[in-house]
Order: structure tokens, then sequence, then C-alpha cells
């Protein structure tokens, strides 16, 4: 029996894709990883993040990721495009998991794989807080990549959410292809700028 670990991270953005990752771990790595420091993405720092990417790997059987983009999500909303991006990751795996642990409440549409919803599981299985490190930081160095072509939003330190300074660059730039338009804050600041 393999057991994917699932994640998402962006959800919350105003910029940028919806980015899941799906993780099948070696028999064994788990209590290994946590002495690694493997844990919630949210509750460590990016540099340690970053360290952990190879070591994630090395202990993975599997890893995937996947991507849904703004226009996806501004169609057809960002929970289903959530959904949507731990689909994929769990569909590009290989071999194909058995079962999927899945963080949150919300099971995947979709897929005929057995799945089970763990409230807070980035915070409780090793597998879905990996995929939740592996996801943070494949998307965090997508934003990063795209700060460069879209200065004016401090994109490279807030990662695409709505700090003071993103919103300030909304507000006097307005929304880039990049921005979610079916977000309210992009389009009551687009209107405003």
């Amino acid at each position: 029996m393999s057991i994917a670990g699932v994640d998402e991270v962006g959800r919350g953005a105003l910029f940028g894709p919806v980015v899941a990752a799906a993780v099948i771990l070696k028999p064994d790595a788990e209590l290994w990883l946590q002495q690694q420091g493997v844990a919630d993405s949210k509750a460590i720092s990016s540099k340690k993040r970053e360290r952990l990417i190879p070591i994630i790997q090395s202990a993975s059987v599997d890893a995937k990721i996947g991507c849904i983009s703004v226009r996806q999500i501004d169609q057809i909303n960002i929970l289903q495009a959530s959904l949507q991006a731990m689909r994929q990751a769990i569909l590009h795996l290989s071999p194909q998991p058995t079962q999927c642990l899945v963080d949150g409440n919300q099971a995947i549409p979709e897929l005929s794989i057995e799945q089970q919803t763990v409230v807070k599981g980035d915070q409780s299985v090793v597998a879905i807080a990996a995929a939740s490190i592996l996801a943070k930081v494949w998307r965090d160095t997508l934003i990063i990549r795209l700060s460069r072509r879209y200065p004016g939003y401090d994109l490279a330190s807030n990662k695409g959410y709505g700090s003071p300074k993103h919103l300030a660059g909304l507000k006097n730039l307005g929304p880039t292809r990049y921005h979610r338009r079916s977000f309210k804050s992009c389009q009551q600041l687009s209107i405003l700028g």
C-alpha cells in the first residue's frame, strides 16, 4: 500500500497560480524527515524550506507538482482550482498511490483513488508537511522570478499575498495579467487606481 500526502499553497494570494504537491514517501522515511525538521511549511523559514527540498526528494518514491493558472482560478473559483491542482499532482505520481491523505476538509472531486481529508494535516502528517514544503518552495521561486518582470508590487517579499505594499502597487499600477481579477481586492483597487 502506498500513501501520498497532498497539500496546496497560494490559495489566499492575489497574484500567481495556486500550486499543489503530492508526495509518496519511502517506507520508514517519516521519522528521519521529522528529525531533519520537516514540518508545516508555514512554521519554518524560507532558508530551511529550501534546504529540506533535496532531503524530501531523497526520501520520496515520487513527488509531483500541480499548478492551476490565474485564468483558470478566475473561471472556476479558488477552491475548485486548489482541488484541481491537488488532483493534477496526484495523477502525475508514478506509481499511483493506493490512498491519498489530503490536507484540509475538502475531498478531491473525480479522483478514483481512496482519499482521506486531514484538517491541519500539514501539522500532523509528515507526508502532507513534505508536500506543503515542496509546493511552497516551487511557488515562491516562481513568484520571485515574476517579481523581476512586475516591480512595484513587492512580490519578492509578499509572494503574491495582499501585503500593504502589494495593495498600494495594485492601487497605483492596476492589476497585471497574473493578478486574480475574481478576487475582491484586485477588483476594488484596480477601480480606485
